[in-house]
């Protein structure tokens, strides 16, 4: 069956990602775009031939999606889908899930309550070179250390509503550090207790209260223990995660996955070089309409997501109060 879909928000994610993804799926098809910028709609539409809205309850009342991929600001996430809720459509919603514990909390019981599905759209999961992940860190043993590292350079990291945390939820670490921290609960787990130290000083005299650089150092009860730095204004570009255990590292990077033996020696690898439309991004998009099917299970749910959610909340705390904080006070 091929899944009638709706992109809301038209911004660089849909028109890169998920318009050229649903392009090439073969279990869903577009079936009309909305956003709150006229010109932005009305070029989409006339892009990809279908209808263009700029309200979201009364796309939906017209066009009856099965459901729909929301790449919205993140403050707009709520209403969005609370619009989708109340119309029993379901909703592929870009990262973060929510800005704040209490606002995944009520957003998870509305979709529950209202019997729709969501999941949280986060490209990696659906890569080969995540997915072997696991594979490797059986032959490491318990891992003890970890270190995790995302940067960029962005020449104004306080623009727009990013550098605004209210808008936001945060800064980079709920925005580009949502991967990180989604690739750590994945494969290690939610720390027992985190303690960060944000930053808004690589722009002098600007006007932003959304950090631009965090340090979290992680502690689990297991033993397991290291740091995560995550930036929007530290060049060049790096995203890097390293699982360290008695019997080696596995390192990951952006395409291409590394088992290491003690001494740093590679001991096995998959590199995996880019494709367009990525084929995780199509990957996700099949997925879910696998979910609605029910021949899939749903893994970044609601309730997968609290743990995101309670995380950030811990960090932001314990980066104002400089006293370590457990992500697990944070779940709804």
């Amino acid at each position: 069956m091929s899944r009638r879909v709706a992109m809301v928000g038209l911004g660089g994610q849909a028109r890169n990602d998920h318009l050229p993804g649903l392009d090439a799926s073969q279990h869903a098809e577009l079936v009309a775009v909305c956003d709150i910028d006229l010109a932005q709609a009305t070029d989409a539409a006339e892009t990809w031939h279908v209808p263009g809205y700029t309200d979201v309850a009364r796309m939906l009342q017209q066009e009856r999606p099965d459901f729909i991929i929301a790449a919205v600001p993140h403050h707009a996430g709520a209403a969005v889908i609370t619009a989708c809720a109340q119309a029993g459509v379901h909703v592929m919603k870009e990262k973060p899930f929510a800005t704040n514990p209490t606002e995944a909390a009520e957003l998870a019981a509305l979709c529950a309550s209202s019997g729709i599905e969501l999941m949280v759209t986060l490209q990696r999961r659906f890569h080969p070179v995540y997915l072997a992940v696991a594979g490797m860190l059986d032959r490491i043993g318990s891992p003890y250390l970890l270190d995790a590292r995302y940067t960029f350079h962005c020449p104004d990291p306080g623009a727009g509503w990013r550098g605004q945390a209210k808008l936001a939820g945060g800064g980079c670490l709920a925005d580009m550090g949502y991967h990180l921290i989604d690739l750590l609960i994945w494969f290690v787990g939610v720390p027992d207790r985190v303690l960060a130290s944000t930053s808004t000083a690589a722009v002098p005299g600007a006007d932003y209260d959304a950090e631009d650089s965090a340090v979290v150092h992680l502690e689990y009860d297991s033993g397991l223990h290291g740091s995560m730095l995550v930036s929007r204004s530290t060049g060049p570009k790096t995203e890097r995660l390293t699982i360290t255990g008695p019997n080696g590292s596995v390192l990951v990077e952006r395409g291409a996955a590394y088992l290491l033996g003690s001494s740093g020696d590679v001991l096995d690898s998959l590199v995996r070089e880019p494709a367009w439309p990525a084929s995780s991004t199509v990957g996700q998009i099949d997925h879910f309409c696998r979910v609605l099917d029910g021949t899939r299970p749903n893994l970044s749910g609601p309730v997968e997501h609290l743990a995101h959610a309670a995380f950030l909340a811990a960090a932001y705390t314990s980066s104002t109060t400089g006293i370590p904080a457990e992500p697990k006070e944070f779940f709804g």
